[in-house]
Order: structure tokens, then sequence, then C-alpha cells
């Protein structure tokens, strides 16, 4: 779990998207586990993005603990720095760094075939707060070959706006979840998954700002904050595979069709091969494509001031793709167990990622192409099993 957490705040570096994993990562519980409760064990994560002119970096500790029978309960502590140069910065502010804190604790019980999972998460940063609430339910069926899943959680942000005292406004956020695991021959596993989600309250970027024609000034553009509508509804369904090989390797495949009332629909196809060496070396590689439409109120230059009531310039509500390539290795220390420790893993993992932006230009040089730009992302941890 710390390695999902590093890898997805990794890449999602802005405060939208955090909102979106943190709600995803609470209900992760119950997709990673049926009628059994989880093992106790301990994660320690670094993770590092560095792309785009930006560059998050920073830790992530989960500890586990359970009596064996009915309870097991967690705890998470998850921090990044970020220092940003980005497209955005560069072209209407001025660079900054910033950091933040997230604590997550959990509780799950067990009872026959049935697991409840409860979740708090809270995350602090300098103009952000945020914190976010969750319950999910799985049910093991038909001698553990079937077990569904359903989930919901809560958050409440609350955004300020460093250097304005005077600003402060609110957001909610509701995700419901419901997936379906089934075993469909001895070697075959498929789940389906499908997400809601709603968010209201302030969802842009108390910075940020559109671009205009403005005959008016030298550059002849001009800048005014961008405006959101204060809802949002998103639907989100999956489906994944996972096919075990006689020589113990295993292929992963999976498909993801997303789509929102902001207009965008998003497409999300992914592979993925795991290959054991040995006793104690396992390989994984994996590609990733994306592809998403645009935001019915974004655009890149707009053609005046005021030209709309809802406007952005946000590129991730742009049409864009981009393709990820990952390579990871896991190496179990030999020895067996030591003290209170029953098994040690190393890991290392490490991807590729390409962003091509159709419709989003670099305003400092209207001569250069679509935006586009790669970015590498290193997660490193160790996990210990008690």
């Amino acid at each position: 779990m710390a390695q999902k957490a590093g890898m997805e705040a990794a890449v999602a570096a802005t405060r939208a998207w955090r909102h979106r994993i943190a709600a995803i990562l609470l209900l992760l519980p119950a997709l990673t586990h049926s009628a059994i409760l989880p093992e106790d064990r301990a994660d320690a994560l670094y993770h590092s993005y560095d792309g785009g002119g930006v560059t998050v970096t920073g830790p992530s500790i989960l500890v586990r603990k359970g009596d064996a029978k009915r309870f097991s309960a967690s705890a998470n502590y998850y921090a990044d720095s970020i220092s940003s140069a980005s497209i955005d910065v560069v072209t209407q502010g001025s660079e900054y760094s910033e950091s933040r804190d997230q604590y997550s604790v959990g509780l799950d019980y067990l009872h026959a075939d049935t697991t409840m999972s409860l979740a708090y998460t809270n995350s602090e940063e300098s103009d952000y707060k945020a914190d976010t609430y969750s319950v999910t339910f799985s049910q093991t069926l038909f001698g553990n070959m079937t077990t569904v899943n359903l989930g919901y959680s809560r958050g409440f942000d609350d955004v300020f706006r460093n250097g304005d005292t005077s600003f402060s406004e609110t957001a909610d956020h509701q995700n419901y979840h419901m997936s379906l695991t089934q075993v469909l021959t001895r070697d075959l596993l498929l789940s389906l998954n499908y997400d809601a989600v709603t968010d209201e309250g302030f969802l842009n970027n108390p910075y940020r700002s559109v671009a205009f024609l403005d005959t008016s000034t030298p550059s002849g553009i001009g800048f005014e904050p961008e405006a959101y509508p204060n809802t949002r509804t998103s639907n989100a369904v999956s489906a994944n595979f996972l096919y075990y090989l006689p020589y113990r390797a295993t292929i992963k495949a999976g498909y993801r069709y997303y789509a929102d009332d902001w207009d965008i629909a998003a497409h999300t196809a992914e592979l993925a091969y795991v290959h054991p060496f040995g006793k104690h070396w396992i390989f994984e590689t994996g590609y990733r494509f994306y592809t998403q439409s645009e935001a019915e109120f974004y655009a890149d230059f707009f053609p005046r001031a005021d030209a709309q009531n809802f406007k952005a310039r946000d590129k991730e509500l742009s049409q864009f793709t981009d393709h990820t390539i990952s390579l990871g290795v896991s190496y179990d220390l030999p020895g067996g167990k030591r003290g209170f420790i029953d098994k040690t893993t190393l890991n290392l993992k490490y991807s590729y990622i390409l962003f091509k932006y159709d419709n989003f230009t670099d305003l400092s040089d209207s001569s250069l192409p679509d935006y586009e730009f790669s970015a590498s992302v290193i997660q490193a941890f160790a996990s210990i099993w008690y």
C-alpha cells in the first residue's frame, strides 16, 4: 500500500488529484483482501517524481498490526516536499516550494466471511487542509470464488491562498465504490469495478489564471482568474484480469473508462508481466496508456476577457495523452526468520512517463509546438512481516 501511495501521489502533484487519490487509498483495503485480515507488516518508502519543472520527494511509513483473529489496525504517515517551476508557474507567477503532511489510521474487523473497514486521513499544507473518512464492506461468496466490495468515502477540504488572509473556501467530495472479484478458472482472476464521485464547492486552483487576447498590453496577452462550476460528477468502470502462468509468472491486463459532467472522457489501458527468478528475485515490467478529451470550459487562449461564465486553462483539463513504461525488482532476503521478523523484502521501481498535450501551448513562446514533457518516478521501499 505504501508503494501505491508513493507512486500515485508523486505522479499527480495537484491538489484536486490528491483528494481523489486519498479517497481511493482509503477504499483500497477492501480491494486487496477477501475474508482474511491483512498480514502484520511494516513498509518504509521513499519516492521521487521529477518532470515538467516539478519535483516531489518524500517518505511514507505504514505499520499494520492485528490480533490474528478479528481485528487489524493500521497507521500511515506520508509526506512530500514540492518545488515547482512548472509551465503554469513560469508563465503566471514565480517558483515556489511547499510541503505536505498526511496521517491515516484504519481498522479492519472480520466476522465469518465479512470484513468491515473504517479509515480516516488528514492532510495539511500551508494553504490546504483535507479530512477524509471512509467505510468499506467486503463479502466472500461461493466458497471464496467470489468477493463483493462496497465502499463510501467523504472528504471535507478547506482551501486558502497564501498572501491573502481574506480568502477561504471549502469543498466536499463523496466517493462510492463497488467491485466484484471472480475466480474464472484455476489460473484466471477477473475484477470488475465501478466508482462514482461527486465534488461540490471551490474546485479550481486559487492561483491559476486563464489567458485571453488583450491588445492593451505589450505582449498582447491578458490574464484573469479561472472560474469552475461548483459541482462535478464523475463515473468510472474498469476491468482487470490476472492470469497465472505455469512457471509462477503472472500477466496483468486492465482497462478503465472515465466520464464526467465537465465533458471529459478518458481511457486507460494497462499491461504488466511479473516474472520470478530463483527463490528470492521477482522482476516486473509494465506499460500504461492514458488519453482524455478536454473539459467543455477549457481553452488554451480565450478571444477576450470574460468570454464565458466558466473558464479554465489547467493543462490537466485539456486534451492529452500519456505513456508510462515501468520496471521493478523485488528481493526477498534469505535466511528466513530473524528475531520477531518473519520475512523482509527490498523493492525498487522506476517509471518513465511521457505527457503530450494536444491543445496546450507555452505562452512564453507561441512558435513552440504543443506542450509535452517527460517525468521520472522512483520508488524504493522495504517491507517486513512480523
